[in-house]
């Protein structure tokens, strides 16, 4: 069961108390280039980011803010770190949320004045802890960025904030380890009712980040907890927005779009199934309608597999079946005529699906 934590909204998008899971990203522009970095939010968009982050690091970035949140639709969260005059700045320039360490921002007096123009605005504040960045204070007494660590720096944090009156706060404690992000969090989770952010930091590139980001997320989330995610990967940010949709899709914490149940294929399969899987998913479009379509490669699991999806197609060596909702729909001798044929259903059940024709 998901723990219910408090709501914290982001530019009318709330995060905790029992809303689904929202999906963020940061941009990787220059920040004072509005026309790029305007282009790479709008590409995250379209890629199904909810909430996008960029840096703010001087006061030209903190002036930025403004044109770059006219021309998007999602909410924006300012990056800071070291300067509060940054912070404030990019309030008053109409940023939705900040992302700051308040043990790096400065005095209680800066803090404070932070606080008061987050307060008049209505700015909420995600208190980010990473292992990298951690107070040398703690690593000496804990021995390095250990679960117990991050959880103590991100409560003498919160306590900043709470000591001038606000909770409205998000928290976020990542490691680029697996392992300390998940305990960390379990840690933390039982401490606080504040919203929590995962991700696993500086998870690295391809391959390598998605298994780190599924295994983390997946094993937080699948226990209850966790309110928003952002999948770090090196690269084109747009990949972060795709993979944490998957990693939702995967644990049915969201609904919709197309998924593809296919085989790892073995020497009984005779079609080469991963073009004919990238064959059909390209075939079809991008939808919120949601679809179950399994795509199987030999007669042991191929037919169990596909009648249990709402759509499926089992080839074998001498033709293919075509399986709608449990019933054989048709036979086919010739591979390309069954696959057309499952193409052709997929479109049509998807198109009356959108239409509302069918729930």
């Amino acid at each position: 069961m998901k723990k219910t934590t408090r709501t914290v909204l982001v530019g009318g998008i709330p995060i905790g108390g029992g809303a689904p899971v929202t999906v963020q990203s940061m941009t990787n522009t220059d920040t004072r280039d509005v026309e790029a970095t305007v282009g790479q939010i709008l590409r995250l968009e379209k890629a199904g980011c909810q909430i996008v982050r960029a840096s703010v690091y001087d006061a030209q970035c903190a002036e930025a803010i403004g044109p770059i949140r006219k021309r998007i639709h999602i909410p924006l969260v300012a990056d800071i770190h070291f300067d509060h005059r940054l912070a404030i700045a990019a309030v008053e320039n109409g940023v939705d949320k900040l992302r700051i360490n308040p043990g790096n921002i400065g005095s209680a007096a800066k803090v404070r004045e932070l606080v008061a123009a987050a307060k008049d605005h209505g700015v909420p504040v995600r208190i980010g802890v990473n292992g990298g960045s951690l107070q040398k204070e703690l690593l000496r007494r804990y021995g390095g960025p250990t679960p117990g660590a991050l959880v103590e720096s991100a409560l003498s944090h919160v306590v900043l904030l709470e000591r001038e009156g606000f909770y409205d706060t998000v928290i976020s404690i990542k490691s680029s380890s697996v392992a300390t992000t998940v305990k960390a969090n379990r840690l933390l989770s039982e401490k606080v009712d504040y919203p929590l952010h995962l991700g696993v930091t500086e998870a690295g590139a391809g391959t390598e980040a998605v298994v780190k980001a599924a295994a983390g997320l997946g094993a937080l989330l699948l226990s209850g907890i966790g309110d928003t995610v952002r999948v770090s990967i090196t690269g084109d940010p747009v990949a972060e927005p795709e993979t944490a949709i998957g990693i939702l899709r995967a644990i049915g914490l969201r609904k919709g779009g197309v998924e593809i149940i296919s085989c790892p294929t073995c020497g009984r399969c005779k079609v080469d199934l991963a073009s004919i899987v990238e064959e059909v998913k390209q075939s079809l479009p991008d939808t919120d309608a949601s679809l179950k379509l399994a795509v199987m490669g030999c007669v042991v699991n191929g037919p169990g597999e596909a009648r249990e999806a709402e759509l499926g197609i089992a080839f074998a060596p001498g033709g293919c079946m075509v399986f709608q909702k449990g019933e054989l729909l048709a036979s086919f001798t010739d591979w390309e005529e069954g696959k057309r044929r499952l193409v052709a259903e997929a479109q049509d059940l998807l198109a009356r699906k959108e239409g509302g024709a069918v729930s």
